[in-house]
């Protein structure tokens, strides 16, 4: 693999791994308002990242590449809200949106076309992140002041669960 590939590669698995942190810091803002599930959606979302950032860790490791894990920057702790949060969450994902066009933009650069075939699936699934986070701010702006309407929302996100992708 190419240096440049590679670097770029590991610069991303720091930053999926900032995204498994930042989640797991709302999961305990979330936790600490006791909104059980919205804190369940947040556990989902690190778990994901978790599994975005090893897909990665594996990818270098089969194409012959070096893994250099970095120190991961600290997350914010505190939101004025959960409309906040995840106004936060929304803007944070069309950022690693951005990250994974410009990793792609290297693999396109260095003319590697099974990097091109392996990030194809990242972009896919961005596309599906910002679609879910945006949904969830949708209902949640229009309930968030609304006590009894918050609470069924939470219940309502209580049901999400983990599915482990099929990356590649």
């Amino acid at each position: 693999m190419h240096e440049k590939l590679e670097k770029a590669f590991n610069d991303q698995i720091n930053k999926e791994l900032y995204s498994e942190y930042l989640y797991m810091s709302m999961y305990a803002y979330f936790d600490r308002l006791n909104l059980q599930g919205f804190k369940n959606w947040m556990n989902v979302q690190m778990q994901e990242e978790h599994a975005h950032a090893m897909g990665m860790f594996n990818y270098l490791h089969e194409r012959g590449g070096k893994v250099v894990l970095q120190a991961i920057e600290k997350p914010e702790t505190d939101w004025a809200s959960p409309v906040e949060l995840f106004e936060h969450v929304l803007k944070h994902e069309k950022y690693v949106t951005s990250l994974i066009n410009s990793l792609m933009d290297v693999a396109d650069e260095v003319k590697d076309r099974a990097a091109v075939s392996f990030l194809d699936w990242y972009l896919k699934e961005q596309v599906e992140e910002e679609a879910n986070v945006s949904k969830v701010l949708k209902t949640l702006k229009m309930v968030c002041d609304d006590k009894n309407s918050l609470y069924m929302f939470d219940k309502e996100l209580a049901a999400r669960v983990f599915n482990p992708p099929v990356i590649g």
